[in-house]
């Protein structure tokens, strides 16, 4: 079987190495346990979260045993890393809410069945240490001067940086450590920016158990104009489909810009590689096919199937002008509402179209409101049952966001 080290390779996963061929041997020969941490700071995982999913999938599809680790004891100080200010610190309860969240969608993904993967939460063993005890067997191992010269902490000094945060490399490194001595945990994957991190909970285990383990980064989820994937004007792209629907979450992906499809192709599917490399040899129109594969291909995998047809279905209605609209979000309301009428950008804001009332005025003064395929020309409109055909009415935000009103 093809070592899963060439697969991350050739897909274009990799950043950074330790020991680089000795990993490669290592998992060409043995089945190695490995883990990802996902620290809690939110109700769901996002679609930036999702490309270290499909490594630690490719990783177990080779044999290998993820540890998906679950930040509740990190998350209340939060990762310095990429951060201009502190995080808001959260609760005890917010955070063991959102970790129950993180098992939820993380079990779709991985297989948890007889140990082929497992799960813990780093509240279990950290919440529990003792701080001189802990600082004494920890603390001693890391040398302050070199941690101010990371990025995650240098970035930081202008503008201020606590002890509270400062801690956070200590107790990443911890979980390593704690993982080697229960699990034979013997690599740490994560993104470019948890490499200073790695190399901490690295050069520990060594230190402290002088064996042999290895950390790995992976390219963040960036689009070709430089910007994170899965950030956008309206707010974060979730996997939670409470949060971003199967429907805006399929579009955002039928967007993705000409320059990235192909490498999100890569990065977000299971295709192959000559299949990838047929869908994107040729520019222009043809590219569209391959957009519809990748948002089509990613939202079956997040969704189901079920909601990628139907979120394929109501965009291709959509973009041939179809009246097919079953499948497109929308929001019933009392048909009595609309007897005398209501002001639109009061609707936009009822229906979550808008986040708040002056976006909804800006939308509509830059003619980025329709309704039924009219241009609204006024934030005072007032929308009656006469906007509505058969009982619906079709409102256009921007170039290609859609919501419909059912009566």
């Amino acid at each position: 079987m093809e070592n899963v080290f060439d697969i991350l390779s050739e897909r274009g996963y990799i950043d950074q190495v330790t020991h680089e061929e000795e990993l490669k041997e290592l998992l060409g020969k043995e089945s190695v346990t490995f883990y990802i941490g996902f620290d809690a700071t939110a109700d769901s995982l996002t679609l930036g979260h999702f490309l270290q999913i499909m490594v630690m999938t490719h990783m177990q599809r080779a044999g290998h045993k993820p540890i998906a680790l679950i930040g509740g004891g990190t998350t209340m100080i939060g990762d310095p890393s990429g951060k201009s200010d502190m995080r808001r610190v959260l609760t005890r309860d917010i955070i063991d809410y959102n970790a129950n969240k993180f098992k939820e969608q993380l079990s779709r993904f991985l297989d948890f069945s007889s140990g082929k993967a497992i799960m813990v939460n780093n509240a279990d063993w950290l919440l529990e240490l003792k701080f001189v005890d802990f600082m004494r067997e920890i603390g001693v191992h890391f040398s302050v001067n070199r941690m101010l010269t990371f990025d995650c902490y240098k970035n930081r000094l202008e503008k201020g940086l606590t002890f509270f945060e400062f801690g956070y490399m200590l107790m990443q490194s911890y979980d390593f450590l704690h993982l080697y001595r229960h699990h034979n945990c013997k690599l740490q994957l994560g993104g470019s920016d948890q490499w200073s991190n790695i190399i901490g909970g690295y050069e520990l285990v060594r230190k402290l158990e002088n064996d042999t383990v290895y950390g790995m980064t992976f390219q963040l989820l960036t689009t070709a104009s430089g910007n994170k994937m899965g950030k956008t004007e309206k707010g974060t792209i979730w996997l939670d489909k409470e949060k971003t629907s199967p429907f805006d979450f399929y579009q955002y992906l039928r967007n993705t810009d000409d320059r990235d499809v192909k490498k999100f192709l890569y990065l977000l599917t299971f295709l192959p590689k000559d299949e990838i490399e047929d869908l994107t040899k040729e520019g222009g129109e043809s590219l569209n096919k391959a957009k519809e594969v990748l948002a089509y291909e990613v939202t079956k995998m997040v969704h189901g199937k079920e909601d990628a047809d139907a979120a394929l279905k109501a965009a291709r209605a959509l973009f041939a002008n179809g009246e097919d609209e079953d499948t497109i979000p929308h929001t019933t309301m009392d048909k009595s509402i609309f007897d005398n009428g209501m002001n639109i950008v009061d609707l936009l804001y009822d229906i979550k179209l808008i986040k708040t009332k002056s976006e909804g005025r800006r939308l509509i003064e830059q003619g980025g409101i329709s309704l039924n395929g009219i241009k609204v020309e006024s934030i005072d409109k007032l929308v009656t049952l006469s906007d509505f055909a058969d009982d619906k009415l079709m409102i256009k935000k921007g170039k290609k966001q859609y919501h419909q009103i059912r009566i």
